[in-house]
């Protein structure tokens, strides 16, 4: 029997070739930093170090990254170049049916060539404090800073058209981004493939946020029960909330509160012990642990 070999027409060569080529783009590790301060900008713990060299670390590994964080007030817009990105701008992020603005700036990292963005309002972060005013006094309406960050920064990567491989979250102010993750967005494309990773650090504070926080932050597709983990609105509250729609949990502290690692021994999550070692490999193996190399991810 007689095979003939028909030559492969040159408009679908070139059909294969764009195609492998934009998959072997697309098979770039998206990873999304969350948190709610980073040096230069912010320098308040630990925190600030670790997410300034984490990103840094990963994407001189090949990954690609994305990193999100509150405009506080104390932030030098001038000294920091900070600059409205107008595209992104223009939403409203609702807390307890009012309508929010929420206003999206970027600055650059020039030695690290990487961009992080900025979510600011007037009333929510134009402050010369942080989480407490002059007098040290906690934030009535630090809840609903959280909420505002937590859905404005989902928001904002929707918008970016960017689907993140893995979504890390840091520290408290973060801890809703991964029930939203797990809950409103896990049929959005954006979201639906991503792996969440939340870091519990032990600067954290005494007070309890508002006893309302768990019903304002309801949204689109939850209900009550999705969000009766944050109940207490205490700091450990917030923690074991986070860990309970986490896919994988950092120990970024020596002094966690016993009950909050009894919770995280009690999940049998993949978890990384309080243990920086050399260009981050740790959290690089942590990042391939739980990543499904076989699912493409859509841009």
């Amino acid at each position: 029997m007689l095979l003939f070999c028909l030559p492969l027409p040159l408009d679908n060569l070139f059909f294969n070739i764009n195609f492998y080529l934009q998959n072997m783009e697309m098979a770039k590790t998206k990873l999304l930093i969350v948190t709610h301060e980073m040096s230069p900008f912010l320098e308040l713990t630990k925190i600030s170090e670790i997410t300034r060299q984490l990103p840094q670390a990963m994407q001189d590994k090949g990954f690609e990254i994305r990193i999100l964080m509150p405009r506080f007030g104390n932030i030098n817009e001038r000294r920091n170049r900070l600059h409205e990105v107008i595209r992104l701008s223009g939403m409203n992020i609702i807390i307890d049916d009012n309508d929010n603005p929420l206003i999206i700036k970027v600055a650059s990292i020039p030695a690290a060539r990487m961009q992080v963005y900025f979510l600011d309002n007037e009333d929510y972060f134009q402050r010369k404090y942080v989480f407490r005013d002059k007098e040290d006094k906690f934030y009535a309406d630090n809840d609903e800073r959280t909420i505002f960050f937590c859905k404005g920064a989902l928001e904002t990567v929707k918008k970016l058209g960017w689907a993140p491989d893995i979504v890390h979250c840091h520290g408290w102010m973060t801890a809703l981004v991964p029930a939203y993750i797990k809950t409103s967005y896990k049929n959005d494309p954006t979201f639906k493939n991503s792996k969440v990773v939340y870091s519990i650090y032990e600067n954290c504070f005494t007070e309890k946020l508002h006893a309302d926080l768990h019903k304002k932050a309801v949204m689109n597709a939850m209900t009550l029960e999705d969000t009766k983990v944050f109940e207490n609105a205490d700091c450990n509250t917030l923690h074991i909330g986070a860990i309970t729609y986490s896919d994988a949990v950092v120990l970024a502290n020596e002094n966690i509160d016993s009950n909050v690692l009894k919770f995280v021994k009690d999940s049998n999550k993949p978890t990384l012990a309080y243990n920086l070692t050399v260009d981050f490999e740790n959290f690089y193996a942590l990042y391939e642990e739980i990543s499904d190399e076989e699912l493409v991810s859509i841009a």
